[in-house]
């Protein structure tokens, strides 16, 4: 038997050489699909790893209050010209929560302003810097670290000064030979003096800087950006176990404090590091659909390569057949000889694509510095499809050619 399988083996093999090009035309479809899977998935799997990563950074036991839904919607599109009329959140809504929720540790409230520019008396950044205002107690529900110098405290902010605490990107371009602390900003013509600069933490989902930031005291920002803005409200619970009843607590808060009825749901949106993964994992699964929608597609063609190939091979092997069974080869013997061909055929497809794959997932780690992660699973399901494909395609011509008889055959040119 495993003699009989390395026979049918180097026969296939031999054939292959013989026939180098219209092998290699033969197994681009193959070729495609397998690639176009592999390099997906990692794709895919290298972002679900940093999502979760990502929002790991973002504070443990907390979840967001804000008036604006936030991520992806699977589920349909809002409506924002309803969702624009809900009233604004405000810090009487966090101290509220505060004080009315027992599971709640700690809440903070924060407001961005996208787009800023930041000057100093030598030079200016483009207009690209997220200028937030927050309360005190956002380093704690932020999941935020102070490299240097301190962040700002309550007396900062109920008295409105004009202190900073900056990004590591925004250091590197305003002081790159200085240290920042002590040194003067000015946003918006308005001077600010920097008391501290942030822990590195990198791009959350590979597009939202983390590090190109300045923060200020929630009542000076408000008095230099305007005081009638939404703020957001991360709120921490005492612990993971307490996430689901402080969740429910707030909800319950804020429906009262807005007067929101029983009937209708609410005017403001809940999320958590879980639902915003949750929902990313959902978008990815309609892209691995769509993917395997595409690799099925070049299987499919790949297959109808296969088959004509081996057609093609049985046409032209006739006498050889002829004399195999003339010499005592049984049916079931060139069976499995053709069948092994058209086998062998799709899995060196399989393995030039998953080598392709890796090439392109590589690629892409290194020219875009996106994260990929090639799965286990998907390299084992890209080798079974292309042999599998090899095997259904490759039955037809195996089973015609077992079938021919050996003196017409012997007879054919």
């Amino acid at each position: 038997m495993i003699a009989a399988f390395i026979d049918n083996m180097r026969l296939a093999l031999g054939t292959f050489r013989a026939n180098p090009l219209r092998t290699l035309l033969t197994l681009l479809g193959i070729v495609i699909g397998v690639a176009t899977v592999i390099t997906m998935m990692a794709l895919l799997e290298g972002l679900r790893l940093k999502v979760n990563k990502d929002l790991s950074q973002l504070g443990a036991n907390v979840f967001r209050v804000e008036k604006w839904p936030s991520g992806f919607n699977l589920g349909g599109r809002p409506n924002w010209q309803r969702i624009s009329k809900r009233p604004a959140l405000t810090l009487a809504d966090r101290k509220a929560i505060a004080e009315q929720c027992p599971s709640v540790r700690v809440t903070s409230a924060s407001s961005g302003q996208p787009g800023q520019k930041v000057a100093t008396a030598h030079t200016e950044s483009q207009a690209n810097v997220f200028i937030i205002g927050a309360t005190p107690e956002y380093i704690d529900t932020a999941g935020i670290e102070i490299a240097e110098g301190r962040f700002f405290n309550d007396g900062d902010d109920s008295d409105g000064r004009r202190v900073a605490v900056l990004g590591p990107d925004v250091v590197d371009r305003m002081f790159p030979k200085v240290s920042p602390l002590g040194q003067e900003i000015r946003l918006r013509g308005r001077p600010y003096t920097v008391i501290g600069v942030l822990e590195r933490r990198g791009k959350v989902l590979g597009m939202f800087n983390l590090d190109n930031m300045v923060f200020l005291p929630m009542q000076t920002y408000l008095g230099a950006y305007g005081k009638r803005r939404s703020v957001s409200i991360n709120v921490q619970a005492h612990d993971q176990a307490s996430m689901d009843k402080a969740q429910e607590e707030v909800t319950r808060v804020l429906r009262g404090r807005r007067q929101v009825p029983n009937e209708e749901e609410s005017n403001f949106e809940i999320s958590t590091n879980e639902s915003t993964a949750k929902t990313l994992n959902e978008l990815s699964n309609v892209v691995t659909a769509a993917t395997f929608g595409v690799c099925l597609l070049s299987l499919l063609v790949g297959g109808i390569g296969i088959l004509n190939i081996m057609l093609v091979a049985v046409t032209e092997r006739t006498k050889e057949i002829g004399i195999r069974k003339a010499l005592g080869a049984r049916k079931r013997r060139i069976l499995m000889q053709f069948a092994s061909e058209a086998v062998v055929l799709s899995l060196a497809g399989g393995i030039v694509g998953l080598g392709l794959g890796y090439g392109l997932a590589f690629l892409g780690r290194w020219a875009l510095d996106f994260p990929t992660a090639v799965p286990v699973w998907a390299v084992a399901l890209s080798l079974v499809m292309s042999s599998g494909v090899g095997l259904v395609f490759g039955i037809y011509p195996a089973a015609r050619a077992a079938r021919l008889d050996p003196v017409e055959a012997m007879r054919s040119e």
